[in-house]
């Protein structure tokens, strides 16, 4: 591998590159019109403008992104997340034209983007489950019935699926024939299938996780994170390893995870997510991202492994050259993702010239942004800048360093979600771990709005 186009952009591009550059690989950077002058453009050893700012037009132009790396003679393509990066169909253009992808196979991605498969092949390889349809759900049969068996509350969920949408909660027999057929209708919206399953639905669930990276032979986990603290199934705090959760539960799901990359013969980094039920004690499967993660950071920060050095070393097809064995596990870690958006204002995005933007350091502290002061946040992406990653020797350390990295943050010119964050890791019940998925809806003025 000697030149790497990155199929991307903001702070995961510009995190690819500083990866890239310390291996001794060269970068392209592909930027739209509108980000021009972006953080990525800048440190890539060369740019090439793909196309107007809708992404459609630029960054999931197939063509445009290949025509960029045949242009500058790239070797190899990484795709980030977000964007092309779950595509299989790029995916397998990448690879048919001779470049080497940053990624699984792609039929692996084919496999692990059908939900309802993905539930399959955890199943066979010992992944704890919610009760749910087996495959898709079957609309010439009883659905009602179906629904009964699992019991109430229930969700559908979009089997071409993924990133918390296309999921409808049903709570009683006369909802479920109206909620599928909404489900369906926006299932082919948004992934253009229709096809959906039933799961059983966890109140008050929290959203825990497995790093696995895999080179085809040998595969390992890099400890688990936990992702509860959300808004509208949307992350917005991390942390690693999870807090509170009973050791045997611990070892089952990250082992498990293990299992079905080998099982699948998983090459690169990929994330196996489950929901954890405090209340019965249970893991269950949610998905596998055949990408990296956005909170990627905090397991490399407890684990002591540069993950998109090693996606890179597997795609150009070196082995890990280590076992389980090998690793270990020190301190914790939390990501704190920061957006330009207003909290106090219901989230509102906040595009605009970035007047100041100063980030905290010192100690165990990281700042993966992919903006500058004086650059411009434009409308036409996901509102993250950045993403704050603070580590210590235990979550009581790292979380007073979080207090303390957190409030040296400050932006001007657009709003941001830094306050949030502040009185987030406040809360009482942040700190003992008792927060869950909806938590932040279910806080009476934390949002700034009238109680």
């Amino acid at each position: 591998m000697k030149k790497l186009l990155i199929a991307n952009r903001g702070e995961i591009a510009v995190r690819v590159i500083r990866a890239a550059r310390e291996m001794g690989i060269a970068t392209v950077a592909v930027v739209s019109e509108a980000d021009r002058g972006s953080n990525a453009e800048r440190l890539a050893d060369e740019s090439v403008v793909i196309g107007p700012a809708p992404a459609g037009l630029s960054y999931l132009n197939h063509d445009a992104v290949l025509a960029a790396a045949a242009q500058t003679g790239a070797d190899a393509i990484h795709p980030g997340y977000g964007f092309l990066s779950e595509n299989a169909d790029f995916a397998r253009k990448v690879i048919d034209a001779g470049y080497t992808w940053v990624g699984p196979d792609p039929e692996t991605i084919l496999l692990m983007g059908d939900k309802s498969r993905a539930r399959q092949a955890a199943i066979d390889a010992g992944v704890p489950v919610l009760a749910g349809t087996d495959g898709v759900l079957d609309l010439t049969g009883d659905i009602e019935a179906v629904a009964d068996g699992i019991g109430y509350p229930l969700v559908v969920k979009a089997s071409a699926g993924g990133g918390g949408r296309g999921i409808r909660r049903i709570d009683s027999r006369a909802e479920v024939r109206a909620t599928v057929e909404v489900a369906r209708a926006e299932a082919l919206a948004a992934f253009n299938s229709n096809e959906v399953y039933f799961e059983r639905f966890v109140t008050r669930a929290r959203h825990v996780e497995v790093q696995i990276l895999g080179d085809g032979e040998t595969w390992v986990h890099l400890g688990d994170r936990d992702c509860s603290m959300q808004r509208r199934q949307q992350k917005v705090i991390e942390e690693a390893p999870a807090p509170g959760l009973p050791d045997h539960l611990r070892r089952r799901m990250r082992d498990t995870s293990v299992e079905l990359a080998r099982q699948s013969r998983y090459a690169g980094a990929g994330t196996v997510e489950f929901l954890y039920d405090p209340d019965r004690q249970e893991i269950a499967f949610i998905e596998m991202n055949t990408r990296l993660q956005v909170e990627h950071p905090i397991s490399e920060a407890i684990a002591g492994i540069d993950l998109v050095r090693e996606q890179l070393r597997v795609a150009a097809g070196e082995k890990l050259g280590y076992t389980q064995d090998d690793i270990s596990f020190q301190g914790h870690a939390f990501e704190f993702r920061i957006n330009a958006e207003d909290p106090d204002n219901r989230f509102m995005p906040s595009p605009g010239r970035i007047d100041a933007l100063e980030l905290s350091g010192g100690p165990g502290v990281r700042s993966d942004f992919g903006f500058s002061a004086g650059q411009t946040v434009m409308p036409f992406y996901d509102s993250l800048l950045g993403k704050l990653i603070v580590w210590d020797e235990d979550r009581e350390r790292a979380l007073a360093r979080s207090a303390r990295a957190l409030a040296e943050i400050e932006i001007t010119g657009i709003k941001s979600t830094v306050p949030l964050m502040r009185r987030l890791i406040a809360l009482d019940d942040f700190a003992a771990a008792r927060h869950h998925t909806t938590y932040i809806e279910s806080v009476p003025g934390l949002l700034g709005e009238p109680v």
